[in-house]
Formats: structure tokens, C-alpha cells, sequence
């Protein structure tokens, strides 16, 4: 579904180049959900929109089955690939089910009219996500969970082969947050997805994602499945630290004392 080609990302301050990561080859295959992890600032979110085509790599490429990102249109990478990024939109005053409906721009054309399908799709969306009860409320009433809820229901009705999301459960309560991850999983797994979500939550991501991509501190990114990174010590390795330590039997992390 995708991967990358010798891929460094980073960004560039008054002419000078910053790395955060080189080099990387990896790739996403279809009906998986990857979980990227990894400490503030080691570069989580600039991968993502690298990979999305939303920033131009430093160096190396995306290529998206087998097609390089950079050469698509903005309508072709709307109908392949969906993200949700940790930008918080100015559209409050804007319905949930309008912005829920915003998400079949890519089909309906500029006037944006929605068809008898494509309010189908926003209906389920919206019940995908347990938000139809706000769905004639506005954008800025809502909670900063419901809010999220609203973002995700908006890609899942782009009906993309790929979804990024960028923090997607940060603002969720815990119920919630289960709640959304089991939504992604039976969107990889029983739809035939390929869904890559960056996340502080560790437990989470190792008890439900397929694979996970581990960015250290030093801008290495370890990929294996879950039980590969634990057994090979990588959660210590990125997380602990003298006063925690990683329990491979809770798949969490605990006081070292």
C-alpha cells in the first residue's frame, strides 16, 4: 500500500537543513493498523505529513502502490489517502453533519452538493463514531473529544484505502479511547485498510495495532510487531528511564522502584 525509499524528513530554519530522521525504508501493507510512537519531538508528526504528501521530504520518496506522493494531484491524494492532523480548524460555525459531509469533497466536485450516497455515508460515519446525537449541533459547542469524534467521522467518509491519523485519540476519555482503536483495527481488519496513527499510549497500541513504528531519541525508527519490540527490549530502550520501567506482562509501563 506504501512505503518509502530512502526517506528523510526534518524541516529547514534560515537556509539550514534539520534532520529528524534518514534514510528510512519501510512500508504499510493493506488491512493493517501500524501504531508510531515515540517522545515529543523526535519527529512523529512531521513523518506523517511527509508520508501524506502535506510537506516535501528533505530526501527520498512515498510511494503510494507503487506511485510517487509527489506526483499526484491534491483531488487524486484526497480519494487515496484520509488524515486527521492535530491542527484544530476555525469552522465552528459549522454543523457536525456539514463538516462530517465535507469529507466527500472529493467526489461531489467544488459546489460540494451531497447526493442521496453520499448522505448515506455521512450517516454512518457519524454513527461509526458514536456522535449522531450532535449532529445538527455546532462545531463550537462541542467538547474537544466530540470535536475529534467529528474529524474522524469527516475521513471515514472520504472512503480511503489509507488513513492517517495524528494523535487521533488525545482529547478522548478512556472509554473512548478504546472505542476509537477498536474502530481503526475493524477498519484495517474487516475492511481492508491500511490505517497509521501516531500515539502516546502505549498500552493501546501494543495490545491492538498489527505492527509499530518506534522513533528513539537518536532518530532511528525500530518496525516490528508488538511482541518483537517487546521482547527485543525496544520499549525500555525509547521509554523508560531510572524511575520507569516497561512490564512486558501488563504492556505497560510501572514505577522501577
Amino acid at each position: 500500500m506504501l512505503r518509502t525509499i530512502d526517506l528523510s524528513v526534518g524541516y529547514r530554519d534560515g537556509g539550514k537543513e534539520r534532520r529528524l530522521l534518514t534514510g528510512l525504508n519501510v512500508h504499510l501493507a493493506e488491512g493493517q493498523l501500524v501504531a508510531l510512537l515515540g517522545r515529543n519531538g523526535v519527529g512523529k508528526s512531521t513523518l506523517l505529513r511527509a508520508l501524506t504528501g502535506s510537506d516535501k521530504p528533505l530526501s527520498g520518496r512515498v510511494e503510494f502502490r507503487g506511485v510517487d506522493v509527489s506526483t499526484l494531484t491534491a483531488l487524486e491524494r484526497a480519494r487515496l489517502v484520509g488524515l486527521v492532523s492535530t491542527d484544530r480548524i476555525q469552522a465552528g460555525g459549522l454543523t457536525v453533519r456539514e463538516l462530517v459531509g465535507m469529507g466527500r469533497q472529493p467526489y461531489t466536485g467544488f459546489l460540494g452538493r451531497l447526493g442521496d450516497e453520499d448522505k448515506n455515508r455521512v450517516a454512518e460515519g457519524m454513527d461509526a463514531v458514536g456522535i449522531t446525537s450532535k449532529a445538527d449541533s455546532y462545531l463550537s459547542s462541542l467538547s474537544d473529544g466530540e470535536r475529534q469524534k467529528a474529524m474522524i467521522a469527516r475521513v471515514l467518509v472520504q472512503r480511503t484505502p489509507l488513513i492517517v491519523l495524528d494523535e487521533p485519540t488525545a482529547f478522548l476519555d478512556v472509554a473512548s479511547r478504546i472505542e476509537i482503536m477498536g474502530l481503526l483495527r475493524r477498519l484495517a481488519h474487516e475492511g481492508g485498510r491500511s490505517v497509521l496513527l501516531s500515539s502516546h499510549d502505549v498500552s493501546q497500541s501494543l495490545q491492538l495495532a498489527d505492527r509499530l513504528w518506534i522513533i528513539t531519541d537518536d532518530g532511528q525508527l525500530l518496525d516490528g510487531t508488538p511482541r518483537e519490540l517487546v521482547n527485543c527490549g525496544a520499549m525500555d530502550r525509547v521509554f523508560g528511564s531510572r524511575l520507569v520501567r516497561f512490564n512486558p506482562t501488563l504492556l505497560d509501563y510501572e514505577s522501577a522502584d
